[in-house]
């Protein structure tokens, strides 16, 4: 397969501080490739490598066929960046900085009057387009940072935890937009900390701690979890959840509404009859049945359990 983003072993250390411990890495041409992970994970970290913009301890890149970060001038013509902070200029109007960014990417005068009419009106900016930056909602200065960040037509769209500023309905209109972009044949990687975002993405792979704690397809991470999940329901959850406190095999106990989601080694025998007996004292009533895995049930089980003293023991 012929991979936009190809890395082997890829580190960065920042005096004894270890942001990204030696990763490897595939992305897929066309697909929305997503990190997943907690602040100091070590994904902004590896999207800056990935783009030149930081040179590794150790390890290799190839981005569109260039080596990073050799070919890095070469490369950010084929790369949009879209960072987390709003990056463009406050005091210029929407029009001024898609003027400002058509010229700073080199587009000829008529193909960038052409290309700013085209965003400004794929990204629902035409009645703002006078208006100053700086005074914006998020929203609004998310659609703009796209529509910069894809002025040049990049082969490549890195996007460092971009919704992470905006309301429910502008994060699910941004995500329409990046699978209109993909349709035309852009590949994107993007970070995330959401979920639902998460689940979006033709492939994902879970940082912890700079390094990758599992990959592939978000259903296909669900399928292949390393734990049972198993949902209790019952009157009295506080109750509950001191009597779980007594089962040793669990290794994650979260509330959801009135529900308690907890998780227990894959490989556990009758787990349910387990739970049911530790609950029968205060919650004789209590429903216990084995449900499918979330991304969320995923990401504990990838990170959380893997890191606990128990799974160390185990792994030992």
């Amino acid at each position: 397969m012929n991979f936009a983003i190809s890395a082997r072993g890829l580190a960065r250390h920042f005096g004894k501080v270890i942001a990204v411990a030696g990763i490897d890495l595939d992305v897929p041409r066309a697909q929305i490739y997503g990190f997943l992970g907690p602040n100091g994970s070590g994904k902004s970290t590896t999207i800056r490598m990935l783009c030149g913009l930081l040179v590794p301890t150790r390890g290799t890149v190839t981005v569109l066929g260039h080596e990073v970060p050799r070919d890095a001038e070469v490369l950010r013509r084929k790369l949009g960046y879209m960072t987390q902070r709003f990056s463009l200029w406050e005091d210029l109007t929407v029009e001024e900085n898609l003027e400002f960014m058509g010229r700073v990417y080199g587009i000829e005068r008529g193909l960038r009057r052409e290309r700013i009419r085209d965003r400004v009106a794929n990204y629902d900016l035409a009645v703002i387009r006078g208006q100053r930056a700086g005074t914006l909602s998020g929203g609004e200065r998310q659609r703009l940072a796209l529509a910069a960040a894809t002025l040049h037509d990049p082969e490549l769209l890195l996007l460092d935890e971009p919704t992470s500023a905006v309301d429910p309905q502008s994060r699910r209109d941004f995500w329409e937009n990046l699978f209109a972009l993909v349709a035309a044949g852009t590949t994107i990687l993007v970070s995330t900390h959401y979920m639902d975002e998460a689940e979006r993405c033709h492939r994902l792979a879970i940082l912890d701690r700079g390094r990758i704690a599992a990959e592939g397809e978000p259903k296909i991470l669900a399928r292949d979890i390393d734990a049972a999940v198993i949902e209790i329901e019952c009157g009295d959850l506080v109750a509950a959840r001191r009597s779980l406190g007594a089962v040793p095999a669990i290794r994650s106990v979260a509330q959801l509404g009135n529900r308690l989601r907890v998780l227990v080694p894959r490989d556990a025998r009758d787990p349910e009859r387990e739970l049911r007996a530790a609950l029968a004292p205060h919650c004789p009533e209590a429903r216990v049945e084995r449900v499918g895995a979330s991304l969320e049930d995923v990401f504990v089980a990838a990170t959380r359990l893997r890191s606990s003293p128990e799974s160390q023991e185990r792994a030992a």
